[in-house]
């Protein structure tokens, strides 16, 4: 049993971003975030990544990222934010950015769900960006409502949760190729910026 857990943690290292322990993303794949939280679980896979992140968005969503809120987990100096016009943008300025492998994290901020030959035309420009770099980054979209796109290799989901004096996420594994589903707990603390909590 020892010798399984033992392959399972050393495959969840290699070529992937490790969030928190037992929390991976694969790397040269599209993955989805859902949830009242969707940003702040991307700033904490910013957080664990090295170098330059896109997060590409419309240019006609109100709410857009605020730097100081944005301190707390990562770097703002670290992003490089654009805006399109039309929703067919957003998708192809991500395939390009994801294909060009200049960033190890490219995060496109959604309101709608795109269709599995998007999905499927992103994956394969993130194994793609894995040529040009070091390693394959890792695609994630953030979408509204409980989610819905299909051929991503996982779904998270991630809700408020304060119920300590620390400020706090449920997170949840919703869908995954090769992981069950699973919650975590996770905290903010002084000394912290995210941990999953005791």
């Amino acid at each position: 049993m020892q010798v399984i857990l033992d392959k399972l943690s050393q495959s969840l290292t290699q070529n992937h971003i490790m969030l928190l322990e037992g929390i991976a993303l694969k790397q040269g794949r599209l993955h989805e975030c859902v949830g009242r939280a969707r940003r702040s679980f991307a700033l904490m896979l910013a957080a664990r990544t090295k170098g330059h992140v896109i997060w590409i968005s419309p240019s006609y969503l109100p709410d857009q990222l605020n730097p100081t809120g944005m301190r707390r987990f990562v770097a703002p100096g670290r992003f490089v934010f654009a805006t399109a016009q039309r929703k067919e943008d957003i998708l192809w300025s991500m395939e390009e950015a994801l294909r060009s492998g200049s960033a190890p994290l490219v995060i496109a901020d959604l309101q709608y769900f795109p269709s599995l030959t998007s999905v499927r035309r992103l994956h394969l420009a993130a194994e793609t960006g894995g040529t040009f770099a070091s390693s394959a980054p890792i695609g994630l979209l953030l979408t509204p409502d409980e989610g819905g796109a299909q051929g991503i290799e996982t779904r998270w989901k991630i809700q408020p949760n304060t119920k300590n004096s620390h400020l706090g996420w449920s997170l949840s594994r919703v869908k995954a190729r090769q992981a069950p589903p699973a919650t975590w707990q996770i905290v903010q603390t002084p000394e912290t910026p995210f941990k999953i909590a005791t």
